[in-house]
């Protein structure tokens, strides 16, 4: 068998905890001291330390090495599974102490001493296990959400969060009308309307649950004549028509309903900011280092949290530019989230980020405490995983506050404006307790001594209500159109 550097990378062939346990115990089995190893390896010991204890993959010419002065091969020390069943234990105390769950209880990592008896190790594996399963038993009803979010967000990464057949269906669409580009208008919005067959009606008494309502019997579009106060009218509109563009029928699971969530706000991004006309403007900017989500933003009249979103479908494609979205609640709480950069967001165990804190320290956090609301706030952040620099904005919603930031890593700052900012953080919540635990001394004093009023926007711990579009209150709806259809 040849072995490959890629194959140093493969989980199934060669788990780096499986291939320092098999390292150590070859040694001990040879009365080989570290030292002895380091020396006739030609590394530091400290080197061959966090390799024995899987902190670091040896690159494949050090494998040989090693291999070599232990008197075996390669194969022998990338074989997957552990040579005994304490070697095996102790691996599968070390992953666990790496995995969600040990860090959202607080407990620090431990080293595993010879003297641990295997029956310590068997039980604190059994506690570890029951453990997640209360907590899988407890969040069992939203469960389903979390998943198809998961599924979804691993979908967008795949593809850069570009989706080509719903470029080409806003580049037919505004062809259709005889957009020649830039800013849609609000009678532009009403020409797609009627171009697909609709008349659009403001009404004051639209069902609250709903943001709008289409008659697809009577070819009419019902919305709230309240909504220039909220928002951008266009918005409203191009939502709703998007879905018929798009030939949504009834979903039949929360999974889809997810889908055609994401598909209709991103065919409506596509239409308020055109394909073929911004990307010449985002390229000259990056020509220029001068990318700027306000400029996009004011460029096309849009929101800040649109321009964001707009961005991610773009960056990556034509660009060339790896990001990360977030959009975070004042309480928080992550609502929202987006990254193919390799930027490491807290996630629960089944890799769910929305609904999960966001760290203290992160800019979405940190922009909240900025007085500022004018400008743009710009920060780099530390983290375990490299450099990020990200640029922020506050947004009001019906729920409050939220947060709304693109990011990127280091090397690719130099595209952007804002990348002179002196302001720095340090994240380490993807990688241990960082903010997600009080100090142990203010813990000690007000845990028994305090009780907080969740302020976590409602829809996140809600459970989802029954019915194919979960929240919308059908009968209402019914009722509505009954009393609005012409005669």
């Amino acid at each position: 068998m040849t072995i490959t550097e890629d194959q140093l990378g493969d989980d199934a062939e060669a788990d780096a905890l499986t291939i320092g346990r098999r390292i150590r115990q070859f040694r001990t089995e040879r009365r080989m001291t570290l030292d002895e190893l380091a020396a006739a390896v030609e590394r530091a010991p400290s080197q061959l330390s966090m390799i024995e204890n899987g902190k670091r993959e040896p690159k494949l010419t050090l494998l040989r090495a090693i291999a070599k002065a232990l008197g075996t091969t390669i194969d022998a020390l990338l074989e997957a599974e552990p040579l005994d069943e304490r070697a095996a234990l102790e691996i599968s105390i070390e992953r666990a102490m790496r995995g969600q769950t040990f860090q959202a209880l607080g407990i620090a990592p431990f080293r595993i001493g010879k003297t641990v008896p295997d029956d310590a190790l068997r039980a604190m594996l059994a506690l570890q296990g029951e453990i997640e399963r209360l907590r899988d038993e407890r969040s069992a009803t939203p469960e389903e959400a979390r998943r198809a979010n998961v599924d979804l967000r691993h979908l967008m990464r795949d593809q850069n969060n570009y989706f080509a057949d719903l470029e080409e269906q806003a580049r037919r669409l505004l062809d259709a009308v005889g957009h020649p580009g830039g800013p849609l208008t609000q009678r532009t919005a009403s020409d797609i309307a009627a171009h697909l067959g609709f008349t659009l009606h403001y009404v004051p008494d639209l069902p609250q649950t709903t943001r709008s309502v289409a008659d697809l019997k009577h070819g009419r579009l019902y919305l709230s004549s309240k909504l220039t106060q909220k928002g951008d009218p266009r918005t409203a509109v191009l939502q709703a028509l998007s879905s018929r563009i798009l030939g949504h029928r009834e979903p039949t699971s929360y999974a889809e309903f997810l889908r055609q969530r994401v598909e209709t706000n991103y065919l409506t991004g596509a239409l308020l900011i055109p394909e073929s006309h911004v990307v010449p403007f985002l390229q000259a900017a990056k020509s220029d280092r001068a990318i700027s989500i306000e400029d996009l933003r004011d460029r096309y009249s849009v929101s800040y949290e649109t321009a964001a979103h707009r961005f991610t479908n773009l960056a990556s494609v034509h660009l060339g530019i790896p990001v990360h979205f977030l959009k975070v609640h004042e309480s928080g709480t992550i609502t929202k989230a987006y990254e193919n950069d390799d930027v490491n967001f807290p996630a629960d165990r089944l890799g769910a980020i929305e609904g999960q804190m966001c760290c203290r320290r992160w800019t979405s956090r940190v922009v909240f405490d900025v007085d500022d609301r004018f400008n743009p706030y710009y920060q780099y952040t530390d983290t375990g995983n490299g450099t990020y620099w990200c640029t922020a904005r506050v947004e009001n919603s019906s729920e409050g506050q939220h947060s709304v930031s693109v990011g990127v890593r280091f090397d690719d700052t130099k595209w952007f404006l804002g990348r002179d900012t002196p302001n720095r953080g340090m994240s380490k919540h993807s990688v241990e307790v960082c903010c997600r635990r009080a100090p142990a001394e203010l813990e000690a004093a007000w845990r028994e001594n305090s009780w907080p009023n969740v302020r976590t926007p409602r829809t996140l711990l809600a459970t989802l209500p029954t019915g194919a579009f979960p929240g919308v209150d059908t009968t209402e709806v019914y009722e509505f159109l009954a009393g609005h259809a012409p005669a």
